[in-house]
């Protein structure tokens, strides 16, 4: 139970979730009859060049223009300032101009809009592609070139099966999912193999978030992502994207059904977890649909009966991007139900997920289901989930469970987000389609540019991706161990990927007690860095990195507890770096020492020699390990671990007890470098079977109530807690007043009280923003975690104060400045704006670009034209003015100039305009006068 009591700050301050992220507070406004200190608001002016504030009142909004068409993404497009997450702006149809509503955000009123900047996945929109690698590039970068070669495991699972394939289609009714205005469409595309007995394992793929509807012959700007599709429009079928996926698939002996999920993404834009959960509604509608044909199959469509009869006690989910999310939801959900009222299937789960694959994924919630095996496939290219966030389904699942579940991360140099999509390629696509990684003719970026070295063909990519999913199907549900040398960091190939460069990690499984750096270690000769921190002493990457690191994706807190690793930098072989345990380890029984471990990109030649020490002073060197960084570039995910082991033979022969050893030396033996190590465990071969654990699940929610005239009250966040055994959670509780994080760890168990947490707030009768109590949830152990964003939300129920507006001088001779006062019926708890849109009128003569400040012409509209134009011709012309929280009024003016030109009198119109921006009263006529 979470619970909220009203106080002034959280009615006055303005802070509102938008999609899933927190935004940061707003400034703190005076309590009622208080002073209000002035304030300047910016203008479109003070922003940089494609930023512009539009609308008054409650409809004012930042609005950011792309110079180019940013396509429909699985990427959550970002506006951040000063460092900070401002909100998750909504795409214009144009494709070009993004809009975030400020009373949704800190500067609200206009205020703390610096370092501006458009972020998805990490990557920023608002430049050039190529210019942060023109500006620090230098001069003597090597070039990239690609990891090398393995050797080939003992088995290719990319090789055809030997049955041939029939290729059919259905379409059912269509279902409603909670949040979801339209109904989404059940149609899926399915593959099976001819002349295969007995039942079948069953193989479903969801798609990712891209475009949903295009109109054939009409190119990329009649492409769009809305639904249902507008008339003369047709579905874009990215659900046909994986045919030879499942052909490989089926050949092989599986059933498998590729799902449509248009109706998801073309509605999900204001779901606050990007539509996971009704992602996993679909996939488990479908599920439930095959489970009744399972057993009876005369009710199957012609497509499934073509084929033999699914086996739903082995299913694996494949999910592409948003898809990849949505399927590690639908696991999760078919092992610890969720919440009826957030589900569109409530249905009993009558099947049994045996993994998962995650390609390109999302992680928007980093809450991944731990006992479900899973391989997460990163491409080293990614133009759009591009800071490779998927990897907080192999990080995320540490510590949660039993840790018997495999959890592989599969990265794939040279491979971008779209190609693993047929329907997502050029070429191939029946709609227009793009390559994701934006490349700059003028400035080619050295790694995933086409044609470079490192960048793979479609047809390659597709392949590799295709042969790795059958390594999942081959190793999860048909339990063949001999696949897992190819996806748990052994250092081996699958030839049918060739001439991909693959590399792999993995936790879970064979590996026993681990070493986390979160778990109380003392480090000595290195440091303990965070993987989320914007302080850069704090962080585990400077500012001089050139990329970044997959395993230190942003979540949604500024600071983020209980994700750190270990740091270490030396001038000089020899010094070493000391992890001592917070508690002793046993490495009893384990073959070997794994241990993941980061080298800068396009690095050469790391060398470290390893050792342990027990609790009596034992110690022992087990043995030497290289590691070269990944070919990297400014616009990738580069900073990434790789999996590197030494055997513990050494150990017994130095007589170390390996139940109780204390501490882990790194000793570097190259002349400088860098590295940080992300975890060590004890490794021995075999894929255990997993069990899934009795968990606890935890599902937040969000109340909404009216702030009321007076008083304190109190409100609850409904937290539900369910499943079975106990567990802990991390939550996040943000101050609406000051933007701060509260963060602290949870017990919870289905029937407790659930998660306490108080906020004292209380109302007024003045007009105000809504605030937001917002609180995040994440998993720590023994516990899953559903719905992770919530709060309680406290709405403005005071009317907006009456806008008038006066002239103070409307009449002037040039060189004096027009001048008219905006006035409040009463004081408002927020900064609010008017806007006075010019009216033209051709009929006398008007005020030019001539006769005014040149310099505040330049920051009112952010360009001076080519020669005069009228004021009211201008493009984004029009007097915004800001009245501060507490005051009742403020001037809007136009400074004119004075010239040696006679000239008769010369006018210009402004109007006022509503929330709406529809105009409002009389035009307001300013009046210059010739001086001679």
């Amino acid at each position: 139970m979470i619970r909220a009591r009203k106080t002034w700050a959280a009615v006055a301050a303005a802070l509102t979730l938008v999609g899933v992220a927190p935004a940061a507070a707003h400034a703190r406004p005076q309590p009622p009859g208080a002073a209000s200190a002035p304030t300047t608001p910016h203008t479109t002016a003070d922003l940089p060049p494609g930023w512009r504030l539009t609308g008054s009142g409650e409809t004012k909004a930042l609005e950011w223009h792309s110079p180019r068409t940013v396509p429909p993404g699985d990427a959550r497009v970002e506006f951040h300032a000063t460092g900070r997450l401002l909100g998750i702006p909504e795409q214009d149809a144009d494709g070009r101009t993004f809009r975030l509503p400020l009373d949704d955000t800190d500067p609200a009123a206009g205020h703390g809009l610096t370092d501006l900047r458009v972020l998805a996945a990490g990557r920023r929109l608002d430049r050039e592609a190529g210019a942060a690698a023109r500006e620090r590039r230098p001069d003597d970068t090597p070039p990239a070139k690609p990891p090398a070669r393995l050797p080939a495991g003992a088995v290719d699972p990319g090789r055809p099966g030997r049955f041939a394939t029939t290729t059919g289609a259905y379409t059912l009714d269509p279902v409603r999912l909670p949040g979801l205005a339209a109904p989404v469409e059940m149609r899926g595309l399915v593959v099976a193999p001819k002349g295969a007995t007995g039942k079948r394992p069953l193989a479903l793929f969801l798609h990712g978030r891209h475009a949903t509807c295009y109109v054939p012959g009409e190119g990329e700007d009649a492409v769009t992502i809305d639904w249902p599709c507008a008339r003369g429009a047709q579905p874009i079928p990215s659900h046909r994207g994986y045919l030879e996926d499942q052909k490989l698939l089926a050949s092989q002996g599986y059933v498998t059904v590729s799902i449509s999920a248009n109706g998801i993404n073309g509605q999900d834009g204001d779901l606050e977890d990007g539509g996971a959960q009704a992602r996993s509604s679909l996939v488990r509608s479908h599920l439930a649909r095959w489970a009744d044909w399972s057993t009876g199959p005369a009710a199957a469509p012609t497509a499934v009966r073509r084929g033999p009869r699914a086996d739903l006690s082995r299913v694996l989910l494949v999910g592409h991007s948003r898809g990849g999310e949505g399927v590690d939801r639908a696991a999760m959900d078919s092992l610890y139900p969720p919440p009826a009222s957030q589900d569109g299937h409530p249905a009993r789960a009558r099947w049994k997920i045996r993994g998962t694959v995650l390609v390109g994924p999302t992680a928007f919630g980093q809450n991944p289901v731990p006992d479900v095996p899973s391989l997460t496939i990163l491409p080293g290219c990614d133009g759009d989930v591009s800071d490779l966030q998927g990897q907080l389904y192999v990080d995320g699942t540490r510590g949660v469970s039993r840790g018997r579940a495999l959890h592989s991360a599969v990265h794939i140099t040279g491979a971008n987000h779209n190609y693993f999509n047929s329907e997502w390629t050029p070429g191939l696509a029946q709609a227009p389609a793009s390559d994701d990684f934006w490349d700059d003719p003028e400035d080619r970026d050295p790694v995933c540019s086409p044609g470079s070295p490192t960048r793979l063909t479609a047809e390659q990519q597709h392949r590799a991706g295709a042969t790795y999913v059958a390594a999942a199907a081959r190793l999860f549900v048909a339990g063949d161990d001999r696949v897992r040398e190819l996806v748990d960091g052994t250092g081996r190939r699958a030839p049918s990927a060739d001439p991909a460069r693959v590399l792999t990690h993995a936790v879970g499984a064979g590996r026993g007690a681990g070493l986390l750096p979160d778990d109380g270690v003392k480090v000595t000769g290195g440091r303990l860095c965070s993987a989320v921190d914007p302080d850069p002493a704090a962080a585990c990457l400077g500012e001089d990195a050139v990329g970044w690191a997959p395993h230190f994706a942003y979540w949604q807190p500024e600071r983020e507890a209980g994700r750190s690793a270990i740091a270490l930098n030396w001038s000089a072989p020899g010094t070493a770096t000391r992890i001592r345990t917070g508690a002793p380890l046993s490495l009893k029984g384990a073959e070997s020492l794994a241990l993941r471990v980061i080298v800068p990109p396009n690095s050469t030649g790391t060398r470290l020699d390893v050792s342990v020490t027990d609790t009596a002073g034992r110690r022992a060197t087990l043995g030497a390990v290289r590691v070269d960084g990944l070919p990297g570039s400014e616009r990738t995910a580069s900073y990434w671990a790789q999996e590197v082991r030494v055997p513990l033979t050494a150990a017994g022969r130095a007589g170390v007890d390996l139940r109780r050893v204390a501490s882990l030396e790194l000793t570097p033996r190259t002349r400088t470098g860098r590295a940080w190590l992300m975890d060590a465990h004890a490794w021995q071969p075999g894929t255990p079977g997993v069990r899934p654990a009795p968990l606890a699940r935890v599902d937040v929610g969000r109340t909404k109530v009216e702030e009321g005239d007076s008083g304190v009250r109190t409100y609850t966040v409904p937290v539900r807690v369910s499943g079975k055994g106990g567990g802990t959670v991390r939550t996040y509780v943000t101050d609406p007043a000051t933007g701060a994080t509260e963060t602290r760890l949870v017990s919870v168990r289905p029937g407790s009280p659930g998660i306490d947490v108080t906020v004292e707030v209380a109302g007024n009768e003045r007009y105000a923003w809504d605030v937001s109590h917002d609180v995040l949830v994440k998993a720590v152990r023994g516990s899953v975690v559903g719905t992770y964003a919530g709060g309680v939300t406290v709405t403005n129920d005071d009317p907006m104060p009456a806008v008038s507006v006066t002239p103070v001088a409307g009449t002037v001779t040039e060189g004096q400045p027009l001048r008219w006062r905006i006035s409040l019926s009463e004081p408002a708890d927020v900064d609010l704006g008017a806007a006075l849109v010019p009216v033209p009128d051709d009929t006398r003569p008007q005020l030019s670009t001539e006769d005014v400040d040149r310099d505040w012409l330049l920051e009112t509209v952010g360009e001076v034209p080519d020669g005069e134009v009228p004021l009211s011709r201008l493009e984004y012309f029009s007097l915004w003015t800001s009245v501060p929280p507490g005051g009742t009024s403020a001037e809007a003016t136009v400074p004119t100039v004075r010239d040696e030109v006679t000239e008769p009198a010369e006018h210009i119109g402004f109007r006022l305009t509503d929330e709406e921006g529809e105009p409002q009263g009389p035009v307001l006529t300013g009046t210059v006068r010739d001086a001679s």
